[in-house]
């Protein structure tokens, strides 16, 4: 059965947006008005092309949303329910409109005949490559369930990796952020009110009271073109990236960066080998699960060297061969896998590799946040300190002249 967007007024005058299940239009306008809706505006909810008059409503799913929705569905297909039925009650339990509006569209291509998996190849960017290979994966197999189940917790653990990343990194940008916000009100507002007073004295000021004053006075003229430079700079940098070979050399070089190099590698590796652990697990061909990992690299040199070890499976090479042969991929994983090709277990060695990555990136992170912080506060307290103290010297010159 279709699924309609609708936008519809209420007898109070309220309007209304939601989805609607009917054969037609006119049957989906007569189930609104049974609900005591007067409708304005329905559409298709296949219909999204710009000009074609639907109610495209915007956004896209969180992972934080897909991963709900996707244990949502595995719990209720889990109790047995069709997968019609499981895709309705998703749909009645969605918070934002978004997720109502994707698995409607689901829903009612599924109705329609497609599979699951087809149903959301429509929406690439919701629904990543790696979620349908393993929902296709799980309709091939009769066992959607379960698969579902497992897909839940790829999609939790990886959010929350992330999440745990993001949120290490959180407080020592609020510092820093903050830290710069005083310093930069100093300068601009406080020292030039307490300068102003040296001025009247004519009095021999002290170096690191010129050096002030003379910042003080930059920022206040040239700041705001500080900044423009700055917003500049970073645009331009982006505008660069776009560059293939640029941004290859770029990424490349993060690699081998001291301290967070070891970190993006650590964070990329222990999300492609749990992705792989879970397509190679449920039956997806390895160079499909090779293609489909390498979808949820960020890091252009990881997924040069991933496409390069697809070719080389091709060609008929180990898995842990064609991963060694671009020195890119850590050695305890490269040696994971091939004790894992050796005893008929790869799956089960990806996923101890991924837990093992993960635990080592959460080590990592904490680590090098714990030393950021210190050297975050003591930086910002020695700037602090020597703006006290440039404003506090010619004071207590001026104490000893009077004495």
């Amino acid at each position: 059965m279709p699924a309609y967007r609708f936008e519809a007024a209420t007898g109070a005058g309220r309007i209304e947006r939601g989805i609607v299940d009917a054969d037609s239009p006119k049957q989906a306008r007569g189930v609104l008005r049974e609900r005591g809706l007067t409708p304005i505006a329905l559409a298709p909810v296949e219909d999204r092309t710009p000009g074609s008059g639907a109610l495209v409503i915007g956004g896209r799913l969180r992972d934080a949303e897909l991963a709900m929705a996707t244990r949502q569905l595995a719990s209720l297909l889990s109790a047995k329910l069709p997968l019609e039925r499981a895709l309705a009650a998703v749909i009645e339990q969605a918070e934002r409109p978004v997720i109502r509006d994707r698995f409607a569209a689901v829903r009612s291509d599924v109705v329609g005949g497609q599979t699951l998996a087809a149903s959301m190849a429509k929406f690439p960017r919701d629904f990543p490559d790696v979620y349908r290979a393993l929902v296709a994966a799980g309709e091939q197999s009769g066992d959607l369930a379960l698969v579902m189940s497992k897909l839940a917790d790829y999609v939790e653990s990886r959010t929350a990796l992330t999440q745990r990343v993001k949120l290490a990194f959180t407080y020592p940008a609020i510092v820093t952020l903050v830290a710069a916000g005083v310093i930069v009100a100093l300068l601009t507002y406080v020292v030039p009110q307490v300068v102003g007073v040296f001025a009247q004295t004519k009095q021999k000021l002290p170096l690191l009271t010129v050096i002030l004053i003379e910042a003080s006075a930059f920022l206040r003229s040239w700041g705001w073109l500080l900044a423009i430079a700055l917003v500049a700079a970073v645009a331009g940098l982006r505008y660069l990236l776009r560059s293939p070979t640029l941004r290859m050399s770029w990424h490349a070089r993060l690699l081998d960066a001291p301290l967070f190099g070891r970190l993006i590698r650590g964070v990329n590796t222990a999300r492609f080998a749990s992705t792989l652990a879970i397509l190679t697990g449920s039956g997806v061909p390895l160079i499909r699960a090779l293609e489909a990992g390498a979808q949820t690299l960020t890091n252009d040199a990881l997924r040069a060297n991933v496409a390069d070890a697809v070719s080389r499976v091709r060609e008929g090479s180990t898995l842990s061969r064609a991963l060694a042969a671009g020195q890119q991929f850590p050695p305890m994983m490269i040696h994971m896998i091939a004790s894992g090709e050796a005893t008929g277990e790869l799956s089960e060695m990806l996923d101890r590799t991924a837990k093992t990555l993960s635990s080592e990136v959460e080590r990592r992170t904490l680590a090098l946040t714990s030393l950021l912080e210190p050297i975050l506060i003591l930086v910002m307290g020695a700037i602090v300190l020597m703006i006290v103290l440039a404003v506090l010297l010619p004071i207590i010159e001026i104490n000893q002249l009077v004495k």
